[in-house]
């Protein structure tokens, strides 16, 4: 019981595990309408993109959540912007947008006199390190951007699955386009602190991309994706508070091996049901 118990102790893996569970809930339910989307690429993309925002807010002493929601939310509608001039396909066009932010980001980095311990932070994640302050911003952020997606949830499947006919049936494809590209960013944001820049795709893809693989409806991957991207980040928590292991990066192997598990079990699954099938016959 003290293996549970024990860091509880402590305020700040109090706060650690609190931010953990908004960000896990958020990624994964985001992250839903990514893989269907195929936009994995995309949230690396916009999670290095948001580096020069961050990078920007600490030189001017200002609150990193809004540098970053700038540089981030600017960049989605720029790749948006550039993909339906159809000068470029989509791919390019986040190649390019993803580089050069996150180069800029490099160059002002560079400027900074001496070493900047806090910026490294945001690139591999620093969840134990947040604040009662930080933990409100991101509360806001996450309430903000789950709650847009409950209130178009029907406008956004329907734009998922059948661009042509949401079209068709008067939605506002493009705008809707637009405005899941906004989330993303905004997600991306609100993970930052927790698993950095580097990592902060896995838990938007790897909770999704699992869920995937054991669900038939939308509905249903959505659920498992946002059960697996709350209890991962916990159990990885008390994995490196045990292991005094890298917090970011422990969270990232749980949701790795819960994805394992389930490509493994569904391929011994689906192999089973074929050899049955094969000896009915």
């Amino acid at each position: 019981m003290n293996l549970v118990l024990e860091p509880l102790a402590y305020a700040f893996f109090v706060r650690a595990l609190v931010a953990s569970a908004i960000v896990g809930l958020v990624c994964a339910t985001v992250g839903s309408y990514m893989v269907m989307r195929g936009l994995a690429f995309m949230g690396d993309a916009l999670s290095h993109s948001a580096f020069p925002g961050v990078v920007v807010a600490y030189m001017i002493k200002g609150p990193f959540y809004i540098g970053a929601s700038v540089a981030a939310v600017g960049t989605a509608l720029a790749i948006g912007w550039v993909t339906r001039q159809g000068k470029v396909k989509s791919d390019a066009a986040i190649g390019v947008l993803f580089a050069g932010m996150f180069a800029l980001g490099v160059f002002l980095f560079s400027l900074i006199p001496n070493y900047v311990g806090d910026l490294l932070g945001f690139l591999f994640g620093e969840v134990l390190g947040i604040g009662i302050s930080d933990l409100i911003s991101l509360t806001v952020l996450g309430v903000l951007v789950l709650g847009t997606v409950a209130l178009l949830w029907k406008e956004l499947l329907y734009s998922t699955f059948d661009p042509l006919g949401a079209a068709a049936s008067g939605l506002p494809v493009s705008r809707l386009d637009y405005l899941l590209l906004v989330l993303i960013a905004l997600t991306i944001v609100i993970s930052l602190q927790a698993v950095g820049i580097v990592l902060v795709v896995a838990m938007l893809v790897t909770p999704a991309a699992t869920a995937q693989m054991l669900s038939k409806s939308f509905g249903r991957l959505v659920l498992i994706a946002a059960t697996i991207g709350v209890v991962s980040p916990i159990v990885g928590l008390y994995g490196s508070y045990w292991l005094n292991s890298a917090s970011g990066a422990t969270v990232v192997l749980v949701e790795s091996a819960v994805f394992a598990a389930a490509l493994a079990t569904t391929t011994v699954v689906e192999r089973l049901g074929h050899r049955i099938e094969q000896a009915a016959a």
